[in-house]
């Protein structure tokens, strides 16, 4: 029987505009890009120019760090561009898809004969370890490193999150499969919500299953790991998204690199909230046609609202992409009296609006944030929606100090970025925490390497 943990903290946001029904197939795009900055912690070295014919699972770059980690292009076709910035920062890399798709060949393997070293070799090979994060740090993991544990969270609460289980269906056997290769490299848990009932993970095998009860974020994988076994200094853990689990389960199943997944276009700006089946590297606005009038007042944001990104600094389905949410800009808001009215239609942590008398209503809330930067509030609020055995308003207050001793002290190795994510939402000082955390991250990282 599973192990059930109960999570009293935490906050659900029910935002109009979810995604429903089937998934759909969406027509494939004549261009698609792989992008590095979705990659966390990878410098990239390109290794294709423009020109070269690729097949779907060749390198188009790889890591600068660690070479054998390269990173499969998700179609076959020409490399049309390589995209470069500031500093000749690697933006992305184009390839122009053939009509008829042709894939390298990995060859069929089993993975619950092979070993754990041989199944990493298998997974580096195909360009697919890049999917693979790991905790400390919150970035792509080093495949020198010995994990303790590799944590699946099949759990997505984030407001208009794309929900796993419609994902799932059709793909149970290549699931399956991947949790069963990533056994074998060291013990797998996987986290699932109260509510979800699929029997690929509610009777997973060569995993620990572990059933997660409680409001948002009890799906951050952050969160899981902090209840499950803890990472203390000197220690890793790996993390992997579950659509990235079908991508390596895919590889040992067809001897193939198919980096088909289902995102949700949601959001109150959206005509028709669904759920597609797309390629990682597509073209949001491909993701998008015919489900805008315009963009004009509307936040387009790749990711959910809470942990996404703008649609204009990454205008691709990356890497960890599940969702693409538009939502209202907000900026033509006029609110006569303002925060006098009683408010009935926003959304409040507290009850200064009276919409905590209307139950578990969804709201259409844009992205405004109701107010300016101000000096922290020690109020204990983030301790409310933060379901980890840490103090979040001392760690924020130790990384913007610099203090590295006392982020240690304060557990700074358990968390990542999207942990805050909730925190950031409630936090009276408008900061923006994910940021914080992240720069933290970065910096203790080249001070420990």
């Amino acid at each position: 029987m599973a192990n059930v943990i109960k999570l009293r903290k935490g906050l659900d946001i029910k935002l109009v505009g979810a995604a429903q029904g089937e998934k759909k197939a969406l027509a494939a795009s004549a261009e698609y890009a792989l992008v590095p900055d979705t990659f966390v912690g990878v410098t990239p070295k390109v290794v294709v120019k423009e020109g070269d014919v690729v097949k779907a699972g060749d390198a188009l770059f790889v890591s600068k760090q660690q070479p054998e980690v390269k990173f499969a292009s998700p179609v076959s076709g020409v490399v049309s561009a390589v995209e470069r910035g500031d500093r000749r920062k690697v933006l992305s890399v184009k390839v122009k898809a053939d009509a008829e798709q042709q894939y390298a060949d990995f060859g069929v393997k089993n993975a619950a004969s092979l070993t754990g070293e041989q199944v990493k070799t298998a997974i580096l090979e195909a360009g697919l370890f890049g999917y693979i994060n790991q905790l400390p740090y919150a970035v792509v993991a080093n495949p020198q490193d010995e994990p303790k544990g590799i944590f699946v969270s099949a759990l997505r609460d984030m407001p208009l999150a794309c929900d796993f289980e419609v994902e799932l269906k059709g793909n149970e056997a290549a699931f399956q499969a991947g949790l069963t290769a990533l056994s074998k490299m060291a013990k797998t848990y996987l986290g699932i919500g109260a509510n979800q009932t699929a029997d690929a993970l509610v009777n997973a095998k060569d995993v620990d299953v572990n059933v997660f009860s409680g409001k948002c974020p009890a799906g951050n994988v952050g969160v899981q790991v902090n209840h499950l076994d803890p990472v203390n200094k000197g220690e890793v853990v790996w993390t992997v998204d579950p659509s990235a689990v079908i991508f390596i389960g895919r590889l040992f199943t067809t001897g193939k690199v198919d980096l088909t997944r289902t995102v949700a276009v949601a959001g109150a700006e959206v005509k028709n909230p669904k759920f597609v089946d797309v390629k990682v590297g597509a073209p949001l606005a491909d993701v998008l046609a015919g489900e805008l009038d315009g963009v004009e007042g509307k936040r387009v944001i790749n990711g959910n609202p809470l942990t996404g990104v703008l649609c204009a600094a990454v205008p691709f389905v990356g890497a960890h992409t599940s969702e693409v949410t538009v939502i209202p800009e907000g900026n033509d808001a006029d609110e006569m009296l303002g925060w006098i009215l009683p408010r009935c239609k926003q959304f409040s942590t507290h009850r200064s609006y009276f919409s905590w008398l209307c139950g578990k209503k969804a709201y259409n809330l844009d992205a405004r944030i109701k107010g300016g930067e101000r000096h922290m509030i020690m109020s204990g609020e983030y301790d409310k929606v933060l379901p980890m055995d840490i103090y979040g308003e001392y760690l924020i207050k130790a990384i913007i100090a610099g203090d590295i001793d006392r982020q240690e002290a304060l557990g700074i190795y358990e968390v990542s970025p999207e942990d805050f994510a909730l925190a950031e939402f409630v936090d009276s000082s408008k900061l923006e925490l994910q940021k914080i955390v992240r720069q933290g991250l970065d910096i203790l990282r080249k001070e420990n390497a």
